[in-house]
C-alpha cells in the first residue's frame, strides 16, 4: 500500500461489519459508486449520551469485583489493538474508523457518580478510570468530566485507580495531590513502545514515550503513586522493548508494572491483520503466528485467566523477559493497598452525622 493510500492520524485503515446490523455497505462494485466508502477524513464527531448509571462492577475472573467509570465509548486515540473497539457496535457502529471517529460522550457522569456514593449501600472500594478507553482522550481537554469525576472522588474521600497514555493527566495535578495525601489514588501509565517511528502508527493520537516518561516522573516528584503498564505486549513487534520500557520507567518513578499479550477479540482480528500487513508486510506473517501461538492456535482468546498472559513458549519468554526487568529494576517503594477508611458522604448525610 503506497503511503498516500493510507488515512493517516488514524490506527484502523478499513471499517468492519457490525454484528448487530442486517445490512452492510459493500464495493463489489467500485465504478458504480459516486464517492469512495472510505474517506481519508480526520474529522471527529462528537455525540451525547444520558445514562441512567455510570458505574459498572466488573465480575470477570481476571479482575474479580473491580469497579470502573467510562466518561466516553470510542477513543480518538486510535490504538490498533484496542480491546474495547467491539464495544462500539453496542452502540450502532463499527470497531474500526467509527470508534475512533465516533465518540460518546456522557455530560452526566459527575452528578450519576454522586448519586451513587449517597446509597447507603455503597461499601467503600477502589473504582477505576477508565475500564475501557482513555478517561483523557483528546476531548477531555475542552469537557473535563474526568477532572470532574475526580473532584467527586476527593469530596467523598473514596480511592480511585486510573490509567492513560496521555500527558493531559497533569493539568489536574492539584486534585491528585489532594488524593494523593490521602492515600486515594494509583495512576498507571501505558507505554507500549519507546520507538516513536512504532507509536505513531500503533497509537496515532497519543502522548509520545518521551511525554508518558514525563507523567510518571511529575506524579512521582509530586508523591503521586503511580505505575507502568506494558500492554499490550505484541510478539515480534514490541516485544523486545519490554527491558528498556520497564527500565525507562523505574528511573523516572514507577513503584510497580503490569503487563498483558495482545488478544485481538472479533472484529479486531480483521482490524490488525489488515494493519499489520499494511504498515508492516516484511514481519507481518511473523507476527501473526506468534499472537496465534500464545493463544493456542487463535488470536483471539476468551478463555479466563489465559486471554491476558497467553500459554507455550512465546508466552513463557515474554512473561521471564517481564519478570527480570522488573526484578532489576523495581527496586524502590512499592504501590501500597489504597485506604477506603475514609469514605463519607458530605452532601446528603453530613449534617446528621454532626448531630
Amino acid at each position: 500500500m503506497q503511503e498516500d493510500e493510507k488515512i493517516r492520524g488514524r490506527g484502523a485503515q478499513l471499517h468492519t461489519n457490525n454484528k448487530y446490523q442486517q445490512y452492510h455497505y459493500v464495493t463489489e462494485h467500485i465504478e458504480g459508486l459516486d464517492e469512495p466508502l472510505i474517506d481519508g477524513s480526520r474529522e471527529t464527531k462528537i455525540y451525547t449520551e444520558n445514562p441512567k448509571k455510570i458505574v459498572t462492577h466488573v465480575e470477570s475472573p481476571d479482575v474479580y469485583g473491580m469497579y470502573s467509570i467510562n466518561p466516553y465509548q470510542g477513543c480518538e486515540h486510535g490504538c490498533i489493538y484496542c480491546y474495547a473497539r467491539p464495544t462500539h457496535e453496542y452502540w450502532g457502529y463499527n470497531a474500526g474508523l467509527d470508534f475512533e471517529r465516533n465518540i460518546i460522550v456522557k455530560h452526566n457522569a459527575p452528578d450519576l457518580l454522586r448519586s451513587f456514593f449517597d446509597k447507603k449501600s455503597w461499601k467503600p472500594s477502589v473504582i477505576n478510570v477508565s475500564g475501557n478507553t482513555d478517561c483523557y482522550q483528546p476531548i477531555e481537554r475542552k469537557l473535563k468530566i474526568t477532572r470532574q469525576l475526580l473532584e467527586v472522588f476527593l469530596e467523598y474521600k473514596n480511592p480511585v485507580g486510573m490509567i492513560t497514555k496521555n500527558s493531559l493527566i497533569l493539568r489536574d495535578l492539584d486534585i491528585l495531590k489532594q488524593l494523593a495525601e490521602l492515600n486515594l489514588v494509583h495512576v498507571m501509565v501505558s507505554i507500549t513502545s519507546l520507538d516513536e517511528s512504532l507509536r505513531r502508527l500503533m497509537e496515532p493520537r497519543t502522548a509520545s514515550s518521551l511525554n508518558r516518561l514525563k507523567v510518571l516522573e511529575v506524579l512521582s516528584k509530586n508523591n503521586i503513586s503511580c505505575g507502568v503498564m506494558t500492554a499490550p505486549i505484541i510478539p515480534g513487534l514490541n516485544s523486545s522493548e519490554v527491558p528498556e520500557i520497564l527500565k525507562a520507567a523505574a528511573n523516572h518513578g514507577a513503584r510497580n508494572a503490569e503487563y498483558t499479550i495482545v488478544r485481538l477479540n472479533g472484529p479486531n482480528e480483521a482490524i490488525f491483520h489488515d494493519w499489520i500487513h499494511k504498515h508492516f508486510p516484511n514481519k507481518a506473517n511473523k507476527v501473526w503466528n506468534l499472537i496465534k501461538e500464545c493463544h493456542g492456535g487463535k488470536v483471539s482468546d476468551s478463555r479466563y485467566r489465559l486471554r491476558m498472559r497467553g500459554e507455550g513458549a512465546t508466552a513463557d519468554s515474554i512473561a521471564q523477559l517481564f519478570n527480570l526487568a522488573v526484578r532489576k529494576h523495581f527496586k524502590g517503594p512499592k504501590a501500597t493497598a489504597m485506604d477506603c477508611s475514609i469514605f463519607e458522604r458530605p452532601s446528603k448525610y453530613g449534617q446528621i452525622k454532626l448531630l
